[in-house]
């Protein structure tokens, strides 16, 4: 016979080949390098994100303009910034499955560096008012498309570990960001103007080394998805059909919808997101007003100590829903909450004593236990549930409904009093725990 058999006898099965360290090695590469090169980016949206924040104690200082842009029109300008980030938040992800992350994520940091540099040549209200809406769509395009990207080069064994690690990239922004645009706006140029221009000239650089070294997926680099090797190696399953249509945005978001898991996450976070915001938006002006003492500078530096402990929160909680609880998100989500909750019932009674150090340590505990919970809410559980094809809309829908709860953390406190807002915060965690509980035993759709 041709092919070396015998008639009447079956062939012996083939074994799959053994995988080439080659392909081992330049996959391993990728990975990494998708992994660096996404989160240089979605940390750079911060360094114009958080200009806003470092800038407005000096706006409210500034004669020329504070008699317009007061404490509530600021408020009401973040109000307007959140907004537009919630509606982008929707659309982008959605867009990142039907068009890649690339093209989404190149065309926001375009527009998040123009609407900056705008802002800080102009002191006028209108203007600050439309380039901050601008700003939000900008913004938002950032999360739900670098998570799809990050996660296509990922196998779901290794999702809550490598997402954990990667989900760093905020908290390293919101912890960066304000010291090194406060440097410049108040120690280099004694200017508020100057925060905006240095974020923009740093999101610029960001932009260049995305547009190359960043890919959509390992299928662009000729590589196979890790998942789809993961299902037919390890859980007997097979790979996508290439063949098989693939759904529509519509189709998808409809899919989203009626998924129980996907619908409360949306709920705890839209919980969860104003206390954080809150803090990134207004955290030197909390901290200037119960520690009246401190500088501008300082009151910059000391929130420093919420973003520490958000760099360290994500990749300990990514471990833990990986090996302590077997790739399932909510049990540890709901004991970070639980910790959020109680720090922020007692931090204006803890802060009251006016000890720079009482504040930096509460400040740490409430960053720990807030982005534990809004890493895995919002990253690696979003993930999971919207599952391959709806990974994006998933984390786009997630990430929308928590922006709606963050216009309140942008607003509110132009608004309230501090005690106001930290029980108010707390009363929200609880109840996002609560929401949570009963999905205790949730695992991944795809895992």
């Amino acid at each position: 016979m041709p092919d070396g058999t015998r008639p009447g006898v079956a062939p012996a099965p083939l074994r799959p080949p053994a995988a080439d360290p080659a392909s081992v090695r330049r996959s391993l590469r990728w990975r990494w390098q998708i992994f660096a090169v996404t989160w240089i980016a979605y940390a750079g949206f911060y360094f114009v994100r958080q200009a806003f924040s470092v800038a407005k104690l000096g706006i409210l200082d500034d004669p020329a303009v504070n008699h317009t842009l007061t404490s509530h029109t600021l408020g009401l300008i973040d109000a307007v910034y959140l907004a537009a980030y919630a509606v982008g938040q929707f659309a982008w992800g959605s867009w990142a499955d039907r068009f890649g992350p690339r093209v989404v994520v190149i065309g926001g940091m375009a527009g998040a560096v123009v609407a900056s540099a705008v802002i800080g040549l102009s002191t006028s209200l209108v203007v600050f008012g439309v380039a901050m809406a601008v700003q939000g769509l900008a913004q938002s395009t950032g999360w739900a498309p670098l998570c799809k990207n990050v996660t296509s080069f990922v196998p779901v064994r290794e999702r809550g570990r490598i997402l954990g690690l990667w989900c760093t990239n905020y908290a390293f922004g919101g912890l960066a960001a304000p010291p090194f645009l406060g440097w410049w706006a108040y120690s280099v140029f004694d200017s508020w103007h100057a925060a905006f221009l240095a974020g923009s000239a740093t999101l610029a650089v960001v932009l260049a080394l995305f547009v190359v070294f960043q890919r959509n997926e390992p299928a662009d680099v000729g590589l196979p998805r890790p998942d789809a090797q993961g299902a037919t190696a390890e859980s007997g399953g097979a790979a996508p059909d290439p063949d098989e249509a693939p759904l529509t945005s519509r189709e998808i978001y409809r899919e989203i919808l009626r998924n129980r898991m996907v619908l409360t996450l949306s709920a705890a976070y839209f919980l969860l997101k104003p206390a954080r915001y809150a803090l990134l938006l207004w955290g030197p002006v909390i901290v200037s007003e119960r520690l009246p003492e401190v500088g501008k500078l300082e009151a910059t530096l000391i929130p420093v100590a919420f973003g520490v402990a958000g760099v360290l929160a994500p990749m300990t909680v990514g471990w833990i829903s990986d090996r302590l609880f077997s790739s399932r998100r909510v049990p540890p989500c709901v004991l970070s909450l639980g910790l959020l909750t109680v720090m922020l019932a007692a931090f204006v009674p803890l802060t009251a004593t006016g000890s720079t150090w009482t504040m930096v340590g509460v400040l740490a505990v409430i960053g720990f236990g807030l982005y534990a919970a809004d890493a895995l809410i919002a990253g690696v559980a979003a993930v999971d549930s919207g599952g391959t094809a709806g990974a994006g809309t998933a984390i786009g829908f997630v990430n929308g409904c928590g922006s709606v709860g963050a216009i309140l953390g942008g607003l509110l406190p132009g608004f309230l009093s501090t005690t106001a807002l930290f029980y108010g915060f707390a009363a929200a965690a609880a109840l996002a725990g609560v929401v949570m509980l009963p999905h205790w035993n949730r695992t991944a759709v795809t895992a």
